[in-house]
């Protein structure tokens, strides 16, 4: 049974959602503050996150980033409707996706299952291939079993996209990426849906500033302009 944690200081809104999810079989932890939030957080360790922007205590950004300190689990923001620069900011925090209010509970149900889908989809193949739990060039390292990334000795803490980002592109070597194919293949056809490929940039260089030696002269994701991204270690960038 999945488990969700729920966050908004808008009880209504909480009922709605935890009704609608617990009708789906889901289970449903509730919190009203980002204070809340964050001890509830470092109890259990959800499948998902809901969390809304505008909290009392401490903001849904301030609680984003205090569970990226000791969790991956994945994070979706409730942003208000038009809110690009909540969007942009939830990004830079680690949140995973993002949903503008008003939603409608069936795209926020949906956007849940997409997550447990990969997540259940990505331990089945890493049962299925046990003797490539490591993948990697030069000094960068990824064990695929414990998403763990590694550059030479020193462990990188990742959230579950940039993991997933990541790995999709050190399995692909030299292979250029669109940033529309990296949505769709990263966050899923509903996140393709809004086309908005500005979370695929947010992702690339927030990774960038945690593996490259130099975020502005990267040494693993390389970008082809007007094209996309891709892995490669050679150090030879493609025209």
């Amino acid at each position: 049974m999945a488990r969700v944690l729920v966050v908004d200081d808008e009880k209504l809104i909480v009922k709605g959602i935890r009704f609608s999810l617990e009708q789906d079989g889901f289970e449903v932890d509730c919190a009203y503050d980002g204070e809340e939030a964050i001890e509830l957080a470092k109890k259990t360790e959800y499948d998902i996150v809901l969390l809304d922007v505008m909290l009392p205590k401490h903001d849904g950004f301030e609680v984003c980033r205090a569970i990226r300190e000791f969790s991956d689990m994945p994070v979706i923001m409730l942003t208000a409707k038009g809110g690009d620069m909540d969007k942009i900011l939830g990004l830079e925090y680690g949140a995973d996706d993002y949903i503008s209010k008003p939603f409608n509970i069936l795209e926020v149900k949906a956007r849940i299952r997409a997550i447990i889908r990969r997540s259940l989809k990505a331990k089945r193949q890493k049962k299925e291939e046990p003797s490539s739990a490591y993948i990697g060039s030069g000094d960068l390292k990824i064990d695929t079993e414990g998403r763990r990334v590694f550059i030479g000795e020193r462990e990188i803490n990742l959230t579950a996209k940039e993991f997933d980002l990541l790995e999709l592109l050190v399995r692909n070597p030299n292979k250029v990426y669109s940033r529309e194919a990296l949505l769709n293949y990263v966050w899923g056809n509903r996140a393709m849906d809004s086309g908005d490929v500005r979370t695929v940039d947010v992702h690339v260089r927030r990774l960038r500033e945690k593996i490259e030696p130099c975020p502005s002269d990267p040494k693993y994701v390389h970008t082809k302009w007007g094209v996309g991204y891709y892995f490669s270690v050679s150090g030879r960038k493609r025209m």
